[in-house]
């Protein structure tokens, strides 16, 4: 298909500006079951630490010593969490990098994860109760 020349802010523009990574991205440290996956509805029960971009961990279900229990799918944690958990297999363990429109966006969180700010954290899946 041909390319359309664009004016935008009186500049004019052959192929669209590079878009901006936004989502999740999950890294497995280590391997799950392989075959038992969470689904939307789901009680789950996880260890996690979270963490700034530049390393400051802000939250850690390992430092207050008991795994943290939620629904998947259903709004009850960012969405970065939402999509990235519901790939993971029982007893894996991984990393999800959740840009900020996955996280908290514009408002940050109480004062300690700021405006705009992607998250990273590792997460352990120990179990679908």
């Amino acid at each position: 298909s041909p390319r359309v020349a664009r004016r935008l802010r009186g500049r004019t523009f052959r192929e669209r500006p590079p878009l901006v990574a936004m989502g999740v991205k999950k890294e497995t440290l280590e391997a799950g079951d392989g075959s038992t996956f969470p689904k939307k509805g789901d009680r789950l029960t996880m260890n996690y630490r979270g963490t700034l971009a530049n390393g400051q961990e802000f939250d850690s279900s390992y430092k207050r010593g008991r795994p943290f229990q939620f629904v998947i799918g259903v709004g009850q944690v960012i969405r970065g969490w939402d999509e990235g958990v519901m790939q993971m297999s029982v007893g894996e363990k991984a990393v999800l990098d959740i840009s900020s429109d996955y996280a908290y966006g514009p408002a940050g969180a109480g004062g300690v994860i700021p405006p705009n700010a992607d998250l990273k954290f590792e997460v352990h899946l120990i179990g679908i109760n």
